[in-house]
C-alpha cells in the first residue's frame, strides 16, 4: 500500500486506450470505500467516456486539456441536501481513494478542481446536464499513462509538530 501511495503522481499525458468497465467498477468501488462523516455517503460520480463530452469538459477547464487524450473523466459531485456541512471532505476522500486505485491498477490520472470556483462549477454542469443542485468537487482525468514519473514522498519534517505546535 506505501508503495501505491509515493507512487501515485500526477498523470496529464495518455496512451490511446479505453479503460474497461471492470476497472471502472474498481475506481468507484474504491471511491465509495472513502470515510464519509456520519457515513452519510454525499457523493455522484459522472463517467464520461464520450469524445464529444472529454472535449466539452476540457473547454470548461482551463487546466484540462489532457482530456481529450484520457481514456474517461470521473466527475464527483457531492449532494448537499445530504451532507450541507461534510460534502467537500468526504468527496476529497472519495476522490484521493479513486487516485490511489487508478494507480494500482496501472492508470495514471489527474484531479482538476472545479469547486470553489463558480464558473468551472456552471460550465462543467452545462456541459453534462448536472442539477443546480449538486456540488461538483473536481474532474479526474484518466487513462494509460503516456508519461513515467518516479514515486516520491514529499515528507517535510519542518511541517511536523509533535504534542504542540
Amino acid at each position: 500500500m506505501m508503495e501505491t501511495i509515493f507512487a501515485r503522481r500526477s498523470i496529464r499525458q495518455y496512451k490511446p486506450g479505453a479503460v474497461g468497465d471492470e476497472q471502472i467498477r474498481k475506481l468507484l468501488e474504491a471511491a465509495m470505500a472513502a470515510p464519509s462523516a456520519s457515513n452519510r455517503k454525499p457523493w455522484h460520480f459522472v463517467v464520461v467516456s464520450e469524445p464529444a463530452s472529454l472535449r466539452a469538459l476540457a473547454e470548461a477547464l482551463p487546466f484540462g486539456k489532457m482530456l481529450p487524450q484520457a481514456a474517461l473523466a470521473i466527475v464527483v459531485c457531492g449532494d448537499p441536501q445530504i451532507s450541507e456541512r461534510h460534502w467537500v471532505q468526504d468527496c476529497s476522500a472519495a476522490t484521493e481513494n479513486l487516485l490511489l486505485a487508478a494507480t494500482s491498477l496501472g492508470l495514471g490520472a489527474v484531479w482538476l478542481g472545479v469547486e470553489p470556483n463558480a464558473e468551472r462549477r456552471a460550465a462543467v454542469a452545462a456541459a453534462l446536464g448536472i442539477p443546480d443542485s449538486m456540488g461538483i468537487l473536481n474532474v479526474i482525468s484518466i487513462g494509460y499513462p503516456g508519461e513515467e514519473k518516479e514515486p516520491r514522498t514529499q515528507y517535510d519534517e519542518a511541517r511536523v509538530h509533535r504534542n504542540r505546535w
